[in-house]
């Protein structure tokens, strides 16, 4: 008798199934499961790490295009991606490139052909050659500013270099031609500073004084980004001032985050910073006060490296003889240019004429003179009816950014 019927009640027999359920498996269903689902996430997870397939799981169709009589026979046939809708192989669309008599230098033409209709359209767009001065007008903001020149910093945006493209060339108000015209003429520019902190003079400025007058912000005043913007829509070229640490400090404070020789460079850098965010569409900086910062090449040389880094140009104002500043930019190749004097230093409407014809006799010695000037009403009186008249006399104002030019030519 076996084992197997000694375990067997009495009376019954095992089934043949009976006796097979006695042999096992040495894994059970679950590992087995387990195990082939692993494989399957193994295989595809090398798939697609190691496949190269762009465009792995998207319906692909290849279209031949056949090209029309007109268009160069190179153009024979393309192979276009389609979406699901074209998944069953309609036709797709194809682009041809060609020249054209509508396009201008540093422009191409491209031919869109519709694929399932035929027809054709010429779009003409610009080569990478082309002149990357001014984006189209779509890409501006409402305020005029080109987003690709701004990143981001902790207290908000401020100016960037981007693709070759400046800050300092982007918001610039002159034409190549008006540049030109400038180089054949002595010129003469004004700028005027400490607007943004008293909106009545501010606006006064903006408003009446001829568009060739550059306007100088302080980083102060309730909306300064607001007033800025107005002064740019009315076609002056805005500076933005950069308040520093004067000798008599604190007694003679600029203001908050006032840019100290003390300071490590990190820490100017950082108020340098909180003050590049407080308006937008500048062409460069230029000192607030500041005789002793000015004066000290390790903390002036850290503001000077960060404004060319950005594509800024950098006006001094004049009032310091031991500035560092024009022999740090001309080491860095960035655009600079020093103040000959203040029209206002006498507030008074003869001493202003007297200071403006200072003015044209520089310029006519030299090519160009720079006057500094405040937002008196009498200053801005006598600026407007001098520059009446200023071109019949064979001199021509012109922007910051023109005089900066011009003085680098020369």
């Amino acid at each position: 008798m076996s084992a197997d019927e000694l375990s067997t009640p009495l009376g019954q027999k095992q089934s043949r199934w009976q006796r097979l359920r006695r042999y096992r498996l040495p894994v059970t269903a679950t590992q087995v499961i387990a195990t082939a689902l692993g494989l399957f996430v193994l295989a595809f997870l090398g798939f697609a790490v190691f496949g190269n397939n762009p465009f792995g799981g998207e319906p692909i169709v290849h279209v031949e295009i056949k090209p029309a009589p007109d268009e160069p026979k190179q153009a024979a046939a393309q192979t276009g991606k389609q979406d699901s809708g074209n998944a069953e192989g309609a036709p797709g669309a194809a682009a041809v490139q060609h020249g054209s008599k509508d396009a201008a230098p540093g422009q191409k033409t491209i031919t869109i052909i519709d694929g399932s209709k035929g027809t054709r359209q010429d779009v003409v767009v610009g080569t990478d050659g082309a002149s990357q001065a001014e984006p189209p007008a779509s890409q501006l903001t409402a305020d005029g500013i080109d987003p690709k020149l701004l990143e981001q910093s902790r207290y908000g945006m401020i100016p960037v270099m981007a693709g070759g493209l400046k800050p300092f060339s982007a918001y610039a108000m002159t034409s190549d031609g008006d540049r030109a015209k400038a180089e054949r003429m002595p010129t003469v520019t004004i700028v005027v500073s400490g607007l943004g902190i008293g909106a009545t003079r501010t606006n006064d400025a903006v408003m009446n004084l001829p568009a060739a007058v550059t306007l100088a912000f302080t980083p102060y005043g309730s909306d300064p980004g607001k007033l800025a913007t107005e002064a740019r829509q009315r076609r002056h070229e805005v500076v933005l001032q950069i308040p520093m640490e004067p000798f008599d400090y604190p007694d003679n404070d600029p203001g908050p985050q006032t840019l100290l020789t003390s300071s490590a460079p990190e820490q100017n850098l950082d108020r340098l910073n909180w003050h590049l965010s407080r308006i937008q569409g500048y062409v460069g900086l230029s000192n607030f006060m500041g005789a002793r910062f000015v004066a000290t090449e390790p903390a002036m040389q850290a503001v000077i490296r960060d404004a060319a880094k950005r594509g800024l140009g950098y006006l001094d104002d004049g009032t310091v003889p031991r500035s560092v500043a024009g022999t740090l930019a001309k080491s860095l190749a960035m655009p600079y240019a020093r103040a000959d004097l203040t029209i206002d230093a006498a507030p008074t409407g003869t001493d202003i004429d007297k200071a403006l014809a200072r003015l044209e006799s520089i310029a006519k010695e030299r090519g160009s003179a720079i006057g500094m000037a405040s937002a008196l009403p009498v200053t801005i009186e006598r600026i407007v009816n001098w520059s009446k008249s200023l071109e019949s006399r064979g001199i021509l104002l012109v922007p910051l950014t023109t005089a900066m030019l011009k003085s680098k030519s020369s």
